[in-house]
């Protein structure tokens, strides 16, 4: 019976579990390329003057760095979209429960799935590792970051590190996500499923403080280390406010919902702010990537320049453009578990939109109202982000270049915004386009 579950549920959630197979699929290749490009530096081929330059350049720390934060983020959003998408399958769970299947059953069919996306995705991302890395140590040589005869060295060493590192972190996401239903009596689970979930616990609210309070406290403490160690501790500080902004995420989205209610007329706008008020609890989830791809890459941004502005120098070629680059790829890997999350969340709305269009909603109103939500998703993502990032940043800038103003130009904001709301966007308004073209009848009777 448990192996039924497991394909019933891998077959009807199939698009909401593409989610977290993308997600674990680029976190395994760039985890890959990192083992990998730290063997490569080291490797035993090199010659003693090419060993003398890696370690002269720093790469060997940078990619260790590289490394860890590759770590620290694939664990964050693995666990954020499997946990997610297994959120979604909550009141199939409770209602196996109210027809005989045991917890036990439920909680090996929910960690068999998990196996089952972590597992192809994982091997899948390690073979993509091979082409990626040599094209980044490539880039590497060309910008003067390594010596010519550094080469690339795949291995297969990289292969239970990885699987485990992915394979772990997802178990974990799914086992979490279904504790509670999965537990409960069949008849308690069934009537919090179909009720409002919205509202979150005190322990919750509690933990959430505590990290958001414990980042901007730790930022202090970062502000009084040494540059290269300051840099590292920072994302330990900011991944707590943004782990700790996604626990007090659906209080977060309710109150802006709340506080924009009274200045919108009545319509469309405020049937959007319902909307994201009803679906808080999902759509926070979707908070913690977001906030750390724009905060994560705003304390990059204004670091260094405001370092290049206050000192005049902007600092060497290759350690700049390692700079810029390890900032695009982690905050391309946040984006893209963002934009995985979104969809998952969108995706599983689709028999609700199927039911508002029967009942008479036009296509192009249904488009206007997700287009609000999203507008009120990515605004909160960023006033979120821009908090995170001054509250880790000013206090590192104040000790080191003895000012509180970072500087930010005006095309890179203008660039990071454009990127922010068009990944909201795409996670929400574009699955719309394309999931109501389908006819509605047909949707209504169960989206998979």
């Amino acid at each position: 019976m448990r192996s039924g579950i497991t394909r019933q549920a891998l077959r009807r959630h199939r698009w909401t579990l593409v989610g977290p197979a993308c997600t674990q699929l680029l976190g395994a290749a760039v985890i890959a390329v990192m083992l990998m490009t730290a063997a490569s530096l080291s490797a035993p081929g090199l010659s003693a003057a090419d060993r003398r330059s890696v370690r002269a350049g720093g790469m060997t720390d940078t990619t260790a760095v590289f490394l860890g934060d590759s770590i620290y983020l694939s664990v964050l959003v693995v666990a954020v979209t499997m946990n997610l998408a297994v959120s979604r399958q909550l009141r199939d769970i409770a209602l196996l429960r109210s027809v005989g299947a045991t917890p036990g059953q439920l909680r090996w069919s929910v960690l068999l799935q998990a196996v089952a996306v972590s597992l192809p995705a994982s091997l899948l991302g390690i073979a993509l590792a091979v082409p990626l890395g040599s094209g980044w140590v490539a880039l590497l040589r060309a910008h003067d970051a390594l010596p010519d005869g550094v080469r690339f060295t795949p291995g297969l060493v990289v292969l239970p590190i990885v699987v485990g590192i992915q394979l772990g972190t997802s178990v974990v996401g799914a086992a979490v996500a279904g504790r509670r239903t999965i537990r409960s009596a069949p008849a308690i689970a069934l009537s919090e499923t179909s009720g409002d979930r919205r509202h979150i616990g005190p322990a919750r609210t509690a933990l959430g403080l505590l990290l958001v309070g414990g980042g901007i406290a730790g930022s202090a403490v970062v502000s009084a280390l040494a540059a290269d160690q300051a840099d590292d501790a920072a994302l330990f500080v900011l991944l707590a406010e943004c782990i700790g902004i996604g626990l007090l995420g659906p209080v977060v989205l309710r109150a802006a919902a709340a506080v924009l209610r009274p200045l919108l007329p009545g319509g469309l706008p405020r049937l959007a702010l319902d909307e994201v008020a009803a679906l808080s609890r999902p759509l926070a989830g979707t908070l913690v990537p977001l906030v750390l791809a724009m905060a994560f890459a705003g304390i990059k941004v204004a670091a260094r320049t405001t370092s290049a502005a206050v000192t005049g120098s902007p600092g060497p070629p290759a350690e700049v453009w390692t700079d810029w680059s390890g900032t695009a790829v982690f905050c391309a890997f946040a984006g893209v578990a963002a934009l995985n999350a979104l969809v998952t969340v969108l995706v599983s709305r689709d028999r609700d939109l199927a039911v508002l269009q029967l009942a008479g909603g036009t296509r192009r109103r249904l488009l206007l109202v997700v287009s609000s939500e999203a507008a009120l998703v990515a605004t909160t993502a960023v006033l979120l982000a821009g908090l995170a990032a001054g509250a880790t940043l000013l206090p590192m800038l104040h000790t080191s270049l003895g000012t509180w103003l970072p500087r930010v130009p005006a095309p890179a904001l203008a660039a990071g915004l454009t990127l922010a709301f068009g990944v909201v966007a795409a996670g929400t308004v574009l699955p719309v386009a394309v999931l109501t073209r389908r006819p509605a009848l047909h949707r209504s009777g169960g989206a998979g």
